[in-house]
This record gives C-alpha cells, sequence and structure tokens, in this order.
C-alpha cells in the first residue's frame, strides 16, 4: 500500500474521530442539557471524567498497538466509537450519558492521535516523520468538518439523530478504511536494553517530555475554550474577538505546512522548541498592545499549537526510536489528557476572578517553561 493512501486514509478517519468526540461537545451541550435537564457544568464533568479514562488507558492502547500493530485497534475503535455514540443518543438521564462518555472514552483512548502516530511509527519506523506530519494536516480540520456537520445533523434530525450519524459515518467510513486501507505492520522490533525506563537519562526525558506536553495541551484546550472571551477582556469588540479566534485553525494548518516543508530536515527538538517559544511572544504583544495584537497572538498562539501537535508525534519518535513507541506515547499521553479535561474550568476561573492578564501571565508561564525545559533535552547521537 502506497504511503500516500495510508497517510490519507488515517488523516480521514483521525478527522471523523476527532470530530465525533473532542470536538462534539462544543455543539451537543446546550441541546443535551436542555433535553436532559442538567446543567453544562454537570456535562462538561462528564466529558472531563472521559478525558481522563482516555489518559489512563493511554499506556495500554499504546502497548497493544506496539505488540498488534494499530490497523485492528484503530478499526475496533470505530466500533467503540458507534457503540458509545448509539448509547449517547439513547440517554434519558445522567446514568446513559455517563454510559455513553464511557464508552466514548475508551474509543478516545484507544483511536486518537497517539494511536494513528504509533500506527505509522510500527509501519516506517524513523521514517514516520512525514507520515505524522501529513495525519495532523488533514486532521487538523476536525473542528472545521465537524462543528458545521454536526450542527446539519442536529437541525436537520436533533441532536439524539445526530449521535446516530456519526455512529452511522464511524461504522460506514471510518471501520472499512482503517481495515483495508492500513496495511498490518510488521513483528515489533525489540526494545532496547538502553531503551527501559530505569536509565536514569531517558527517564528524565520522559518526565520533561510529559510535563511539555502537558503544559502546552492544558494551554490549548483553555484557549479553545475562553479565546474569544480573552481577546474581548483584552479590548477587543465581540466581532474582532471571533473573526481573530478563528485564524487559529488556519493559522494550526499553515504552520503544519512549514514544518513539512521548511522544516522537514530540521530536528523535531528544534521544531518543538519553536513551537514552545510562540505563544508566550505573542501573549507578551497582546498584554503590552491590547486589541490591535490580537490577530498576531491568535497566529503566533495557533502556529505554536499546530507544531507541538506534529513534536507529540515526532519527537519521541527521534529521541527513542520505534521500539516502544506506542507504549511511550500512551505514557506520555496520560498528563496531557488529565490536564486537557480540566483546564476550560481553571481557566475561566482565572480569567473572571484575575482578570485577562494573570490569564496570560499563567498560559505564557506554563509554555515558557515548556520552552525552557526542552532546552535541557539533548538530542540522540547519530
Amino acid at each position: 500500500m502506497k504511503r500516500s493512501v495510508v497517510v490519507s486514509t488515517l488523516g480521514i478517519t483521525q478527522t471523523l474521530s476527532w470530530g465525533s468526540s473532542y470536538y462534539l461537545t462544543a455543539v451537543f451541550a446546550d441541546p443535551i442539557a436542555t433535553d436532559l435537564h442538567i446543567s453544562k457544568t454537570w456535562f462538561f464533568g462528564v466529558y472531563s471524567a472521559a478525558l481522563l479514562l482516555s489518559g489512563l488507558l493511554g499506556p495500554w492502547a499504546g502497548r497493544t498497538i506496539d505488540r498488534r500493530g494499530g490497523r485492528d485497534v484503530l478499526a475496533c475503535t470505530n466500533l467503540v466509537f458507534a457503540a458509545g455514540l448509539a448509547l449517547l443518543g439513547c440517554a434519558n438521564g445522567p446514568i446513559g450519558l455517563i454510559a455513553a462518555w464511557a464508552v466514548i472514552g475508551v474509543g478516545m483512548g484507544f483511536g486518537l492521535y497517539e494511536a494513528s502516530f504509533a500506527t505509522v511509527a510500527g509501519l516506517y519506523g524513523r521514517e514516520a516523520r512525514n507520515a505524522i506530519t501529513g495525519i495532523t494536516l488533514v486532521a487538523g480540520f476536525a473542528s472545521t468538518v465537524g462543528w458545521p456537520l454536526s450542527a446539519w445533523m442536529i437541525d436537520a434530525f436533533g441532536w439524539r439523530g445526530a449521535c446516530f450519524g456519526w455512529a452511522a459515518l464511524h461504522v460506514t467510513i471510518g471501520l472499512p478504511l482503517n481495515r483495508l486501507l492500513v496495511p498490518q505492520a510488521p513483528p515489533p522490533e525489540p526494545l532496547p536494553a538502553a531503551s527501559h525506563a530505569a536509565d536514569g537519562t531517558i527517564s528524565w526525558t520522559m518526565i520533561v517530555l510529559a510535563g511539555v506536553f502537558a503544559a502546552t495541551w492544558f494551554v490549548s484546550a483553555a484557549m479553545a475554550s475562553h479565546l474569544p472571551r480573552l481577546l474581548q477582556a483584552m479590548g477587543s469588540t465581540p466581532a474582532a474577538a471571533i473573526a481573530a479566534a478563528a485564524l487559529v485553525g488556519p493559522a494550526q494548518v499553515a504552520a503544519r505546512i512549514a514544518e513539512f516543508t521548511l522544516m522537514r530536515n530540521a530536528s523535531p527538538l528544534l521544531s518543538a522548541r519553536v513551537a514552545a517559544a510562540m505563544h508566550p511572544i505573542g501573549a507578551v504583544f497582546l498584554a503590552i498592545l491590547g486589541a490591535p495584537a490580537a490577530v498576531a497572538f491568535v497566529l503566533l498562539h495557533g502556529g505554536g499549537n499546530g507544531i507541538m501537535t506534529i513534536a507529540r508525534g515526532t519527537l519521541p519518535l527521534a529521541l527513542f526510536g520505534a521500539a516502544g513507541y506506542g507504549l511511550r506515547t500512551g505514557i506520555l499521553a496520560m498528563p496531557t489528557r488529565i490536564l486537557q479535561g480540566g483546564a476550560p474550568l481553571l481557566f475561566q476561573l482565572v480569567l473572571d476572578d484575575a482578570g485577562p492578564y494573570a490569564a496570560l501571565a499563567l498560559s505564557s508561564t506554563l509554555i515558557g517553561a515548556s520552552f525552557l525545559l526542552l532546552l535541557f533535552v539533548r538530542p540522540p547521537r547519530q
């Protein structure tokens, strides 16, 4: 199977998986909370628990892909997502909602970026960097596709019908694509003794990467939920804040294209450092200039976020190799998903109680610290 076909297939199926899970809540929260007579806080609390569950399952998912390859695991997650979405469509109260999101959480633990990255790492080894970048290029449009499609299905069929519609897409599109167009990975290569967690250097590097990815994805989740409000608090009009915030998606894709072309021969460690520097620089502009710097801040934040998404896949591969890659990325995903779940609520509290400058200080300090930590990570010897 041609590599371009595999990358395109995984990009499409990742778009489906992200659009029907991570990006589901923004459009479904209001109609579900209203119909089931629960608060949106309660709804997002259940969603946060699903993110926590997905993070806890990450190492198990990665180990399974290391041993069996990603094709069958990803195909099974389409069935898991479909079952969870069907349960969500049948939910009549809090118990049904919890059960549905628990199943969707299992699908997220086994079927999002880490799983697709581990799949191509198993297929292509250290040569998987461009494949990882290609997957994120396609799946970077998950919100662009997912939000309008969810809104259209809710308008046409109601939120329950929309859940069944997403479930049907997993069965009719995601399942056959993953099963038929993703080849089975060769037997895994043995994990070198020097790569075990018992090695002090690697253990420190894993801790650093876990902290970097957790901090950057905390900020990503917080900005995804509150960016327009933050820009308004810094002086932008509501219309200008929404228009500026809408540039996050294009900035992410543009940065990924730049990584794929201009920086494809650069070290993934250099790419990660560049990505980690972009948000704090934008935050300084916004803090000093206020509303006139809103677009610059959004472009820098979105660009850094886009490149860091690639780094989640390429940096562990470059530092540790393909052996044991799935397990490592699963371990690295645990703190990321856990902090993602609490990021919107914590950032809201800071923004509302301490103000926009404190919120900017929080986000830029977290990512600035990540940049400093990355300076102490040494590239592998060639």
